[in-house]
Protein backbone atom coordinates (compact mmCIF):
# COMPACT_ATOMS: atom_id res chain seq x y z
CA UNK A 1 0.00 0.00 0.00
CA UNK A 2 1.16 3.68 -0.38
CA UNK A 3 2.77 5.57 1.76
CA UNK A 4 3.77 8.33 2.72
CA UNK A 5 7.96 8.88 3.99
CA UNK A 6 8.35 8.81 7.77
CA UNK A 7 10.75 11.74 8.26
CA UNK A 8 13.87 9.57 9.89
CA UNK A 9 17.01 10.73 8.13
CA UNK A 10 19.15 8.16 6.54
CA UNK A 11 21.96 9.23 9.04
CA UNK A 12 20.39 8.14 12.23
CA UNK A 13 20.72 4.67 13.32
CA UNK A 14 18.07 2.19 13.28
CA UNK A 15 17.11 0.36 16.72
CA UNK A 16 17.65 -3.76 15.97
CA UNK A 17 14.56 -4.04 18.45
CA UNK A 18 11.79 -1.64 17.68
CA UNK A 19 9.46 -0.70 20.46
CA UNK A 20 5.52 -0.09 19.42
CA UNK A 21 3.02 1.57 21.05
CA UNK A 22 -0.16 1.31 19.38
CA UNK A 23 -3.08 4.00 19.43
CA UNK A 24 -6.28 2.73 18.73
CA UNK A 25 -9.40 5.35 17.88
CA UNK A 26 -12.45 2.70 18.56
CA UNK A 27 -15.21 4.45 16.40
CA UNK A 28 -12.74 4.80 13.51
CA UNK A 29 -11.45 1.81 13.53
CA UNK A 30 -15.17 -0.35 13.40
CA UNK A 31 -16.32 2.28 10.38
CA UNK A 32 -13.62 1.12 8.18
CA UNK A 33 -14.16 -2.73 9.15
CA UNK A 34 -17.79 -1.89 8.01
CA UNK A 35 -16.86 -0.62 4.98
CA UNK A 36 -13.76 -3.04 4.04
CA UNK A 37 -15.93 -6.14 5.03
CA UNK A 38 -19.29 -5.35 6.36
CA UNK A 39 -19.17 -6.33 10.19
CA UNK A 40 -22.02 -4.08 11.73
CA UNK A 41 -20.75 -4.01 15.42
CA UNK A 42 -16.84 -3.78 17.01
CA UNK A 43 -15.87 -7.11 16.88
CA UNK A 44 -12.55 -6.73 17.15
CA UNK A 45 -9.69 -7.87 19.82
CA UNK A 46 -7.80 -4.59 20.09
CA UNK A 47 -5.12 -6.15 21.15
CA UNK A 48 -4.59 -9.09 18.64
CA UNK A 49 -5.01 -6.84 15.99
CA UNK A 50 -2.25 -4.49 17.08
CA UNK A 51 0.34 -7.44 17.82
CA UNK A 52 -0.53 -8.45 14.21
CA UNK A 53 0.41 -5.69 12.57
CA UNK A 54 3.22 -5.33 14.90
CA UNK A 55 4.49 -8.91 13.92
CA UNK A 56 3.84 -8.45 10.22
CA UNK A 57 6.18 -5.78 10.66
CA UNK A 58 9.06 -7.16 12.96
CA UNK A 59 7.89 -4.37 15.66
CA UNK A 60 8.02 -5.27 19.74
CA UNK A 61 4.17 -4.47 20.96
CA UNK A 62 4.59 -3.56 24.26
CA UNK A 63 1.83 -0.44 25.05
CA UNK A 64 -2.02 -0.75 23.70
CA UNK A 65 -3.98 2.65 24.32
CA UNK A 66 -7.59 2.41 23.04
CA UNK A 67 -9.99 5.69 22.68
CA UNK A 68 -13.86 5.67 22.45
CA UNK A 69 -17.28 7.18 22.50
CA UNK A 70 -19.49 5.49 24.73
CA UNK A 71 -23.35 6.81 24.88
CA UNK A 72 -24.54 7.02 28.07
CA UNK A 73 -27.57 5.06 29.26
CA UNK A 74 -30.27 7.06 28.59
CA UNK A 75 -28.98 7.26 25.33
CA UNK A 76 -28.85 3.99 24.47
CA UNK A 77 -28.91 1.32 27.22
CA UNK A 78 -27.60 -1.39 25.15
CA UNK A 79 -24.60 0.15 23.59
CA UNK A 80 -23.27 1.16 26.95
CA UNK A 81 -23.36 -2.09 28.24
CA UNK A 82 -21.93 -3.32 25.73
CA UNK A 83 -18.94 -0.84 25.76
CA UNK A 84 -18.81 -1.15 29.43
CA UNK A 85 -18.04 -4.94 29.24
CA UNK A 86 -16.10 -4.81 26.43
CA UNK A 87 -13.86 -2.02 27.67
CA UNK A 88 -13.64 -3.78 31.34
CA UNK A 89 -12.24 -7.20 29.70
CA UNK A 90 -9.66 -4.85 27.79
CA UNK A 91 -8.61 -3.02 30.62
CA UNK A 92 -8.06 -6.97 32.91
CA UNK A 93 -5.74 -7.90 29.48
CA UNK A 94 -3.66 -4.88 29.91
CA UNK A 95 -5.03 -2.55 27.47
CA UNK A 96 -4.96 1.92 28.53
CA UNK A 97 -8.53 3.00 28.07
CA UNK A 98 -9.73 6.31 27.31
CA UNK A 99 -13.29 6.86 26.83
CA UNK A 100 -15.49 10.08 26.50
CA UNK A 101 -19.34 10.25 26.17
CA UNK A 102 -21.17 9.88 22.83
CA UNK A 103 -23.34 13.05 22.65
CA UNK A 104 -26.42 12.49 20.41
CA UNK A 105 -28.14 15.05 17.96
CA UNK A 106 -30.30 15.08 14.95
CA UNK A 107 -29.09 15.28 11.08
CA UNK A 108 -31.28 15.56 7.97
CA UNK A 109 -29.91 13.84 5.33
CA UNK A 110 -31.51 13.48 1.47
CA UNK A 111 -31.88 10.46 -0.20
CA UNK A 112 -31.67 9.29 -3.72
CA UNK A 113 -34.91 9.79 -4.40
CA UNK A 114 -34.66 13.58 -3.30
CA UNK A 115 -36.65 13.47 -0.19
CA UNK A 116 -34.90 13.98 2.94
CA UNK A 117 -34.86 11.81 6.39
CA UNK A 118 -33.86 12.99 10.16
CA UNK A 119 -31.53 10.37 12.05
CA UNK A 120 -30.47 10.59 15.38
CA UNK A 121 -26.24 10.29 15.23
CA UNK A 122 -23.84 10.38 17.53
CA UNK A 123 -20.86 12.09 18.21
CA UNK A 124 -17.87 11.59 20.29
CA UNK A 125 -15.92 14.84 21.27
CA UNK A 126 -12.49 14.83 22.63
CA UNK A 127 -10.85 11.57 20.76
CA UNK A 128 -8.72 12.83 18.46
CA UNK A 129 -7.66 15.28 20.80
CA UNK A 130 -6.66 12.76 22.92
CA UNK A 131 -4.73 10.43 20.55
CA UNK A 132 -2.90 13.64 19.33
CA UNK A 133 -1.68 14.35 22.77
CA UNK A 134 -0.84 11.16 23.67
CA UNK A 135 1.05 10.37 20.72
CA UNK A 136 3.22 13.62 20.86
CA UNK A 137 3.68 12.84 24.37
CA UNK A 138 4.83 9.07 23.69
CA UNK A 139 7.35 10.13 21.07
CA UNK A 140 8.82 13.39 23.37
CA UNK A 141 9.27 11.24 26.24
CA UNK A 142 10.86 8.27 23.99
CA UNK A 143 8.38 5.65 24.68
CA UNK A 144 8.78 3.86 22.20
CA UNK A 145 10.56 3.75 18.28
CA UNK A 146 7.24 3.23 16.41
CA UNK A 147 4.14 4.70 16.65
CA UNK A 148 1.02 3.32 15.37
CA UNK A 149 -2.44 4.96 15.08
CA UNK A 150 -5.00 2.53 14.20
CA UNK A 151 -7.19 5.34 12.52
CA UNK A 152 -7.85 7.06 9.26
CA UNK A 153 -8.56 10.19 10.77
CA UNK A 154 -6.60 13.10 8.57
CA UNK A 155 -6.88 15.31 11.77
CA UNK A 156 -4.19 13.42 13.11
CA UNK A 157 -1.53 14.51 10.32
CA UNK A 158 -1.07 17.51 12.85
CA UNK A 159 0.15 15.66 15.46
CA UNK A 160 2.05 13.02 13.03
CA UNK A 161 4.44 16.20 11.51
CA UNK A 162 4.39 17.19 15.07
CA UNK A 163 6.18 14.07 15.75
CA UNK A 164 8.56 14.35 12.96
CA UNK A 165 9.75 17.34 14.66
CA UNK A 166 10.37 16.00 17.83
CA UNK A 167 12.34 13.09 16.42
CA UNK A 168 14.60 15.34 14.49
CA UNK A 169 15.24 17.57 17.18
CA UNK A 170 16.02 14.19 19.29
CA UNK A 171 18.46 13.25 16.62
CA UNK A 172 17.08 9.72 17.07
CA UNK A 173 14.63 6.70 14.24
CA UNK A 174 11.01 6.61 14.88
CA UNK A 175 8.50 5.60 13.06
CA UNK A 176 4.39 6.96 12.77
CA UNK A 177 2.55 4.53 11.01
CA UNK A 178 -1.12 4.31 11.00
CA UNK A 179 -3.39 0.80 10.26
CA UNK A 180 -7.00 0.33 8.83
CA UNK A 181 -8.84 -2.23 7.79
CA UNK A 182 -8.80 -2.14 3.76
CA UNK A 183 -10.46 -4.10 0.86
CA UNK A 184 -11.77 -3.75 -2.71
CA UNK A 185 -14.77 -2.30 -1.81
CA UNK A 186 -13.11 0.29 1.28
CA UNK A 187 -14.38 3.88 -0.27
CA UNK A 188 -11.45 5.52 1.68
CA UNK A 189 -8.20 3.79 1.10
CA UNK A 190 -5.73 6.49 2.20
CA UNK A 191 -4.25 6.37 5.84
CA UNK A 192 -3.47 9.83 7.68
CA UNK A 193 -0.93 11.96 5.64
CA UNK A 194 2.79 12.01 7.03
CA UNK A 195 2.52 8.50 8.48
CA UNK A 196 3.79 5.03 6.74
CA UNK A 197 0.30 3.28 6.03
CA UNK A 198 -0.34 0.04 6.89
CA UNK A 199 -3.49 -1.72 5.31
CA UNK A 200 -5.20 -4.82 7.24
CA UNK A 201 -6.66 -7.24 5.01
CA UNK A 202 -9.35 -9.57 5.40
CA UNK A 203 -7.66 -12.63 6.65
CA UNK A 204 -5.42 -10.85 9.07
CA UNK A 205 -8.42 -8.96 10.76
CA UNK A 206 -10.56 -11.89 10.92
CA UNK A 207 -8.12 -13.81 12.93
CA UNK A 208 -8.45 -10.96 15.21
CA UNK A 209 -11.97 -11.43 15.87
CA UNK A 210 -12.83 -10.75 19.75
CA UNK A 211 -15.05 -14.16 20.17
CA UNK A 212 -17.01 -13.25 23.45
CA UNK A 213 -20.33 -11.65 23.58
CA UNK A 214 -20.52 -8.54 25.71
CA UNK A 215 -24.28 -7.82 24.56
CA UNK A 216 -26.85 -7.29 27.42
CA UNK A 217 -28.11 -10.66 28.48
CA UNK A 218 -32.39 -10.61 28.02
CA UNK A 219 -34.16 -10.46 31.25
Amino acid sequence: MPSEPDGNSDNLVEPEVKRATAFIDGQNLFYSAKKAFGYHFPNYDPRALAEAVCSCNGWKLQDVRFYTGVPNVEDDAPKNAFWTAKLLHMQRIGVRVFKRALRYRNKTVRLPDGSSHTVLVGQEKGVDVRIALDTIQAAYQKDADVLVIFSQDQDLSEAADEVRKIAKSQGRWLKIACAFPVSPTSENRRGINKTDWFGIDRTTYDACIDTRDYRPKPV
